[in-house]
């Protein structure tokens, strides 16, 4: 399983033109399932994305996690991060979990996250989404488990 996170100071995702979860200060979640997946897994990962010290603290530096920064979660689903890119020019999905396993896994994912009591907003799993962000930093990590 694999979160690309991103700081933001706000983030929305829209679709069919009507915004489904928007977030102020927080993280952006875009999440990839894979084929090895499970919900052992998506609690890890879960753990490290809401743990993960990337908001600065009185003293300028990044010390505190999201909860401890008063931040929000927005989670959507991104299925292309699964992809392998190592050899030739188009990407292959051979590793991403299939379509009825991802949906599963990304919904418990987002119930993981509102059982840590933290906002969490989202977009419409394999929907077609606009995105909208401003990345405060820019600070971005890719977390896998």
């Amino acid at each position: 399983m694999i979160a690309l996170i991103q700081r933001v100071s706000e983030a929305s995702v829209t679709v069919d033109g009507q915004v489904t979860g928007t977030i102020g200060k927080g993280l952006l979640v875009l999440l990839g399932v894979e084929k090895e997946d499970d919900e052992s897994k998506t609690k890890r990962l879960r753990d490290k994305v809401l743990g993960y010290r990337i908001f600065e603290d009185d003293a300028g530096k990044m010390n505190l996690n999201v909860q401890q920064a008063g931040g929000s979660v927005l989670v959507v689903s991104q299925f292309t991060l699964a992809a392998d890119t190592k050899s030739g020019m188009r990407p292959s999905f051979s590793v991403g979990a299939a379509p009825a396993d991802a949906e599963r896994l990304y919904d418990y994912f987002v119930e993981c996250c509102k059982d840590k009591d933290i906002q969490t907003e989202t977009g419409v799993f394999a929907a077609d989404m606009k995105v909208a962000l401003l990345n405060d930093g820019p600070v971005t990590f890719w977390l896998q488990v």
